[in-house]
C-alpha cells in the first residue's frame, strides 16, 4: 500500500548513486569512534528523514518504533554487561562503568543511525524506479532486476490468497485442534495450498521472461530511463557537509571529554 505522501528532491536523485553513497556512508559510520561526533551525525540524519523524507511525523514515528527500542535494547545492553575500570554502580550481574555507559550509547547511536539512513533510502526510492537504474547504471542483467520486481508484485497476491483460504476456513467452521497439534494443521493448512500456487505462478513467470528473451545478453529498450542530474550532485554535498559539520563540531564542542570509545 502507498501512502500520500510529499515528494522531495531525494525522491528525484538517481537511485543508484544514492545507494552506493548510502553504502559508502555505512562504512564511514562504522569507523567513528567518537561519541559526540556520533550524537552529531545522528542529528543530521534524523533532521533529513523528518523534514525531507515527504512523510508526516506521526507516521514516521510509528515507522521508527521497532528501532527505537533496537536503540534502547542495545545501549542498555551495553552499559549494564560492559567492563570498565571506573564503576558507577555494581549489583549482581549489574555492572555499570564510566566505560560501558559511553559504548552503550555510542552503539545505540550508531544503530539509530542505521536506521534512519535505511528508513530514510526506503521511504525516498521507488523500487521499479531503482531496478531500472540498476540495470543502466550499474549494468545489473535484466533476468535478475525484473524477477526482482515479479517478487515484489507478488507479495500482495500471495497475502490475498492468504485471506481468501483464512477465511473459507471460517466459513467450514475453522481448524480444529489445540497445542502443537493444531499449529501443525495451521501450518499445513495454509503452507501446502499457497506454496502450490507460488510454483504455478513462478513457472509461469519464468516461461513469460524467456519467451521475451530476457536471458539474451542483447541490448535493450526501456520504459523508464533513468539518468543523472544536479540532485545527485546536491546529495553528495549534503553528506560530505553533514560529516564534516558533525566532525568540526563534535571535536570543538563536544558533550562528552571521551574522543574515543574504544578507551
Amino acid at each position: 500500500m502507498n501512502f500520500p505522501h510529499r515528494e522531495t528532491w531525494l525522491h528525484r536523485i538517481n537511485p543508484s548513486v544514492k545507494l552506493l553513497l548510502f553504502i559508502l556512508y555505512f562504512i564511514a559510520i562504522l569507523f567513528i569512534h567518537n561519541i559526540n561526533v556520533m550524537i552529531n551525525l545522528t542529528y543530521a540524519n534524523l533532521f533529513l528523514l523528518i523534514v525531507f523524507s515527504g512523510h508526516p511525523l506521526l507516521r514516521l514515528l510509528l515507522y521508527s518504533s521497532p528501532f527505537i527500542i533496537i536503540f534502547i535494547s542495545s545501549s542498555t545492553a551495553m552499559m549494564f554487561f560492559g567492563d570498565g575500570e571506573t564503576t558507577w554502580v555494581k549489583w549482581g550481574l549489574l555492572h555499570i562503568t564510566e566505560e560501558s555507559f559511553y559504548r552503550g550509547l555510542h552503539i545505540g547511536f550508531r544503530a539509530l543511525n542505521f536506521a534512519a539512513l535505511g528508513l530514510l533510502f526506503a521511504l525516498t526510492t521507488r523500487p521499479v524506479r531503482l531496478f531500472y537504474s540498476l540495470m543502466q547504471q550499474l549494468k545489473l542483467p535484466p533476468k535478475f532486476s525484473y524477477s526482482f520486481m515479479a517478487g515484489i508484485r507478488l507479495i500482495p497476491i500471495m497475502f490475498e490468497e492468504f485471506q481468501t483460504l483464512r477465511q473459507a476456513a471460517k466459513v467450514r467452521g475453522g481448524i480444529r485442534g489445540r497445542g502443537l497439534r493444531g499449529a501443525y494443521k495451521q501450518l499445513r493448512f495454509y503452507a501446502i495450498p499457497l506454496l502450490a500456487q507460488s510454483i504455478r505462478r513462478a513457472q509461469r513467470i519464468a516461461i513469460a521472461m524467456e519467451a521475451k528473451r530476457f536471458a539474451s545478453r542483447e541490448a535493450r529498450t526501456y520504459y523508464y530511463i533513468i539518468g543523472y542530474s544536479w540532485y545527485d550532485i546536491l546529495y553528495v554535498v549534503v553528506l560530505v557537509a553533514a560529516v564534516a559539520g558533525a566532525w568540526w563540531t563534535g571535536s570543538n564542542w563536544p558533550y562528552f571529554d571521551v574522543l574515543d570509545v574504544r578507551g
